[in-house]
C-alpha cells in the first residue's frame, strides 16, 4: 500500500513536559487510522503535528517519502486539514464559514457555491447556508466544523475526537460522513478517539496511546482480541477480572476471580493477576453436555442487549460474563432474562494481561 504519512523518532516537548516520546509510524494512503487512548495521553498533539500546526523537538514528518522542510511545509500544509474537539466557528452563517477556506485559496465564486453546497449535502445540512452558525445544537455546529474541512478536498482529514459529547443521532451522521468520505474520495483519516465502539467499526488500523508512546499498532481485531494491559488502564472492556492464581500439578493455572468462580488457564502464573475473555471466545448452552473446554460455568441471564444481527448477554454465574450470539441462535433457544444457562471456553482463551 502507498505511504502517505510517516513520523520518524519524533518527540514533542512543552518545556519540562514530553507530550510525545520518539513515535515512529506509518499512514497508508486512504486508510482510516485510530488513534485510541486516555484524555492527556498525546492524541491531539499527534495529530497538530501531522496537520503541521506544531513542530516536532526533535524527530522528522514524511509526506509521500519527503520530508517536510522549512521550504516545503506551507505547500504542504495545503493537503491537510484538522477538526478540533471544541468546534470554533466563525460569528457568521454557515455559508461563510465553509466558503472562507476556499476563499483564501482563491478559488472562483462559482466554484466555492458548488463546494459548499456539495460540502452541506455530505453532512446532511442543506438549506442551512444562511443560518447564524453559532445559534445551531452543538451537534450541528460540529457538522459544519467537519463540511468546513471537507469543503477544502485535503487528502488528509485529521479528526480530534469528532463524535466527543455529541447526542447519538449526530454521532451517528459523523460516523457515516467519515466512513463515506474515506469510501469514496479515498482521503486518508486520521482519527483520535476513546470510544471503544467507534474504534472497533471506523479505522482500519489502530495505534494505541499511552503515555505519549505507541503501545501497540494493529487491525481493531488484533487490537480488542488480546487485550494488552494498555488497553485495560483505560477501556472499559467487557470480562476483565482481577484473580489470585497458583499452578496445578497438570500444568495449568486456576485464578480465583472471588464468589467461588475458578478459572482455568494454559499460561504458567502465580499471584495476583489480570486476566481477559473474550465475548467471541464464549459459548453459550442451554444444557450441559460433555465438551473439551475446561471452563464450564452455570449461570443465569441477567441482561439482554439487542445490536441487530448480534445479541448481547450478561450472564451471572457468580461474577457477570458478557458473552455475543447470533440473533438466530438468541430465537432458536428462546432465550429471555432470568433463564439459566451454560457458558463454556477453553483454557486457551483465559488471557493473563
Amino acid at each position: 500500500m502507498t505511504l502517505g504519512v510517516e513520523l520518524r523518532n519524533v518527540t514533542k516537548s512543552f518545556d519540562e513536559i514530553t507530550a510525545l516520546g520518539n513515535i515512529n509510524i506509518e499512514i497508508h494512503q486512504g486508510e482510516i487510522l485510530g488513534l485510541l487512548g486516555a484524555n492527556g495521553s498525546g492524541k491531539t498533539t499527534l495529530l497538530k503535528i501531522l496537520a503541521l500546526i506544531e513542530k516536532p523537538s526533535k524527530g522528522e514528518v514524511y509526506f509521500d517519502n519527503k520530508r517536510v522542510t522549512e521550504q516545503n511545509a506551507s505547500l504542504t500544509r495545503l493537503e491537510t486539514t484538522m477538526v478540533f474537539q471544541k468546534t470554533t466557528l466563525f460569528n457568521t452563517t454557515v455559508y461563510n464559514n465553509l466558503a472562507y477556506g476556499l476563499k483564501v485559496r482563491k478559488t472562483p465564486k462559482t466554484k466555492i457555491e458548488e463546494e459548499v453546497n456539495r460540502a452541506l449535502r455530505l453532512v446532511k445540512l442543506e438549506g442551512f447556508e444562511k443560518r447564524q452558525a453559532k445559534k445551531l445544537s452543538g451537534g450541528e455546529q460540529q457538522r459544519v466544523a467537519l463540511s468546513r474541512a471537507l469543503v477544502l478536498n485535503t487528502r488528509l482529514l485529521l479528526l480530534d475526537e469528532p463524535t466527543a459529547n455529541l447526542d447519538p443521532r449526530n454521532a451517528s451522521i459523523i460516523e457515516e460522513i467519515v466512513s463515506t468520505v474515506n469510501r469514496e474520495r479515498k482521503t486518508t483519516i486520521v482519527m483520535a478517539t476513546h470510544n471503544m465502539f467507534q474504534a472497533k467499526n471506523l479505522p482500519r488500523r489502530i495505534a494505541l496511546i499511552k503515555d505519549g508512546k505507541i503501545a501497540g499498532v494493529g487491525t481493531p481485531a488484533e487490537i480488542f482480541g488480546s487485550l494488552s494491559k494498555t488497553l485495560a488502564s483505560f477501556a472499559v472492556v467487557d470480562n476483565v477480572f482481577n484473580g489470585e492464581a497458583r499452578t496445578t500439578e497438570d500444568g495449568t493455572t486456576v485464578v480465583d476471580i472471588g464468589n467461588n468462580v475458578r478459572l482455568e488457564t494454559t499460561t504458567q502464573e502465580r499471584g495476583g493477576v489480570s486476566l481477559f475473555i473474550s465475548p467471541k471466545d464464549i459459548i453459550l448452552f442451554e444444557e450441559r453436555f460433555a465438551s473439551s473446554a475446561r471452563n464450564v460455568l452455570k449461570g443465569k441471564i441477567v441482561e439482554i442487549s439487542d445490536l441487530g444481527a448480534i445479541v448481547r448477554l450478561k450472564v451471572d454465574v457468580g461474577r457477570d460474563f458478557v458473552v455475543q450470539i447470533t440473533k438466530r441462535s438468541f430465537n432458536e433457544m428462546s432465550l429471555n432474562l432470568n433463564k439459566e444457562v451454560y457458558i463454556a471456553f477453553k483454557a486457551s482463551s483465559v488471557q493473563i494481561i
